[in-house]
C-alpha cells in the first residue's frame, strides 16, 4: 500500500506552505493525546506505534503526488520543491506500545520544524486512533471472558483492506489469540484459525457427510459448525458421530455455535458430548457477541472455551472513534527558546497543558497503579518524581482547588521514550508477542475497579504544581484584565 505524504489533511498543507512562505519552520513540540476512554472504561490501551514509526520511514511525496498538488494551482512551485525532498527528520517520543493509558495523559511527543510536524499530523492520528480503540476494545472483551480465548473474526466487517489488517494488529495487542485473516497472520505472525462455514455443510448431501470429509482433510484442526440445520437434533448428533472416529485416532475436536440462544445451546451441547465421552471436545461461540454479552455468559457459567469475535471488535462496537488530538505544546520564540504553548477554550475541559512534559507513572510498595503524573520535561525546567519518602501534592488536570497528597514509597517510572532522533530509529521496533505480554502485564497492575465493564472507578491523572502554575499563568496572561 502506498505511503504517500498526500495521507494528510488539505490544512496541513495549506498550513505548511504558509509557514513556508513566512519563514515560519522553526523548533515545535507536539503532543499526541485523547480525552475520554472510549466505551465508557476505566482504561484504554496504546497501539500503534509500530506501524506508526514504519509508515515514517517512507513517509513522503512522489513524482505523482508533486504533480497533483501543482494542479490544485494552490501550492507556489518553490513550496513544491520543497516537498520533493520533505522526509521526516524530527525526533519522536513514545509510550511503549501496549501500555495502559489514560485520557489527557501525552502518549507521543513529536519535536522538529514546525512544518514537518504538522504534516505528519494526519497519518498519525489515524494509525494511532484506530489501533488504539480496537486494542481496548480486545482488551475488554479478553477481560469479560476472564482472560480466556478469544480470536478476532472480523475481516468481512471491517473498514476496507488496511482496517482490517490494522484490526487483526490491535487485537492480537489487546487480547486475541489469533485471527481469521490470513494475510495478518502472514504480515504480523499472528496465529490463524477458522472453522467452516455453513456453506460447506450445506454443499455436502447431508451434515454428516460434509463433517466426516472435513475431519478426514482436517483431523488436527477440526471444529464442526453445528447450527445450519438444528443444533440440537441434527448439528451435535452428527458431530458426536464424527468426533468419536476422531477421538478413537487419538484426535480432539471442538464445536462452533453460531446463532440461537448461546448459554441454553452451549449447556446443552456440553451435557451431550459428556455423555458421550467426549469431555474434551470444545465449544466456541460467535455470532455478533461484545464483552456484555460475553460477561453476562461467562457470570451465567455458559460451558464455552473459545469466543469468537467479529463485527464488535474490529469496527469499535458502539464507539466510532479513538478521541485522540494533536496539538502544539512548544514553539521557538525569536530568541531561539522553546516556549510552553496553549490552547485556551471556553470549555476548560478543552483547555491544553502547556509545555514539554514527561508521564510518570506512579506505583506502590506492591507494584499497584496509584496515579499518572503529568511534569514538565524542558532542559531548564525538568522535574523527576523519583526519590522514595517525598511527599508531593498532585493537581487536577483542569488547575483548579481538587489535588491530593502522595508519599512516594513504590515507584516513579517516566513513560515516554525517545523513538526517534534526527528521523532516524534509537531502539528496535518491538515484537507484538512483546506488545502483548506488556498488556498484560500492565492490566494485573491495575486495580479491578478501573477494569469493570460498568462503571469503572476513575484513575487519577494529576499534573504537578509546577506545570499548575505554568499553565495558570498562561491563562491568566491570555485573559488580562477580562
Amino acid at each position: 500500500m502506498s505511503n504517500s505524504a498526500l495521507f494528510t489533511d488539505f490544512y496541513s498543507l495549506t498550513m505548511a506552505q504558509g509557514y513556508w512562505k513566512k519563514g515560519m519552520n522553526s523548533r515545535a513540540v507536539f503532543e499526541m493525546f485523547f480525552r475520554w476512554n472510549p466505551f465508557k472504561g476505566g482504561f484504554s490501551v496504546f497501539a500503534g506505534l509500530g506501524s506508526l514509526l514504519e509508515k515514517l520511514k517512507s513517509f513522503a511525496f512522489s513524482a505523482d503526488d508533486i504533480l497533483y498538488l501543482k494542479e490544485l494551482g494552490i501550492f507556489d512551485e518553490s513550496f513544491l520543491d520543497y516537498l520533493k525532498d520533505f522526509r521526516f527528520s524530527g525526533s519522536l517520543w513514545a509510550m511503549e506500545e501496549g501500555t495502559v493509558v489514560f485520557p489527557i495523559e501525552p502518549l507521543i511527543r513529536v519535536e522538529g520544524g514546525l512544518i514537518e510536524c504538522q504534516i505528519i499530523e494526519g497519518m498519525l492520528l489515524n494509525t494511532i486512533n484506530f489501533q488504539s480503540l480496537i486494542a481496548t476494545k480486545t482488551a475488554r472483551i479478553w477481560l469479560a471472558s476472564g482472560m480466556g480465548s478469544v480470536i478476532e473474526f472480523g475481516l468481512r466487517r471491517a473498514q476496507g483492506p488496511d482496517g482490517a489488517l490494522s484490526a487483526s494488529r490491535a487485537a492480537y495487542i489487546g487480547g486475541a489469540a489469533g485471527t481469521s485473516n490470513v494475510l495478518a497472520g502472514k504480515e504480523f505472525g499472528i496465529p490463524v484459525f477458522g472453522t467452516m462455514a455453513h456453506s460447506w455443510v450445506m454443499a455436502f448431501s447431508d451434515e454428516e457427510e460434509a463433517f466426516r470429509v472435513y475431519a478426514e482433510l482436517y483431523p488436527d484442526r477440526t471444529v464442526f459448525l453445528i447450527d445450519t440445520y438444528d443444533t440440537l437434533k441434527s448439528g451435535i448428533v452428527n458431530a458426536i458421530k464424527v468426533g468419536k472416529t476422531l477421538s478413537a485416532k487419538g484426535k480432539k475436536f471442538g464445536v462452533r455455535l453460531d446463532s440461537g440462544d448461546i448459554h441454553y445451546l452451549s449447556i446443552e451441547v456440553r451435557k451431550k458430548l459428556n455423555e458421550a465421552g467426549l469431555g474434551d471436545a470444545t465449544i466456541t461461540v460467535s455470532n455478533d457477541l461484545d464483552e456484555s454479552i460475553i460477561q453476562t455468559l461467562v457470570n451465567a457459567k455458559a460451558p464455552i472455551d473459545t469466543w469468537g469475535v467479529g463485527t464488535q471488535l474490529v469496527t469499535g462496537g458502539s464507539e466510532a472513534a479513538f478521541p485522540g488530538v494533536y496539538k502544539l505544546a512548544a514553539s521557538e520564540d525569536g530568541k531561539g527558546e522553546l516556549v510552553a504553548r496553549i490552547k485556551f477554550s471556553d470549555n476548560p475541559e478543552k483547555n491544553t497543558n502547556p509545555g514539554i512534559k514527561q508521564v510518570w507513572r506512579i506505583k506502590d510498595t506492591n507494584g499497584n497503579c496509584v496515579a499518572d503524573v503529568l511534569a514538565l520535561d524542558n532542559p531548564n525546567e525538568s522535574e523527576s518524581l523519583k526519590g522514595e519518602g517525598k511527599t508531593w501534592s498532585f493537581w487536577h488536570p483542569q488547575a483548579d482547588y481538587r489535588r491530593f497528597n502522595h508519599t512516594l514509597n513504590g515507584s516513579a517510572e517516566p513513560l515516554l521514550v525517545r523513538r526517534l532522533e534526527n528521523g532516524k530509529p534509537t531502539r528496535e521496533i518491538t515484537t507484538l508477542e512483546d506488545i502483548k505480554a506488556r498488556l498484560h502485564r500492565e492490566l494485573e497492575s491495575l486495580d479491578q475497579s478501573y477494569k469493570r465493564i460498568l462503571n469503572p472507578h476513575i484513575y487519577k491523572v494529576s499534573i504537578t504544581e509546577k506545570l499548575r502554575d505554568l499553565k495558570l499563568g498562561l491563562i491568566k496572561n491570555y485573559l488580562g484584565d477580562v
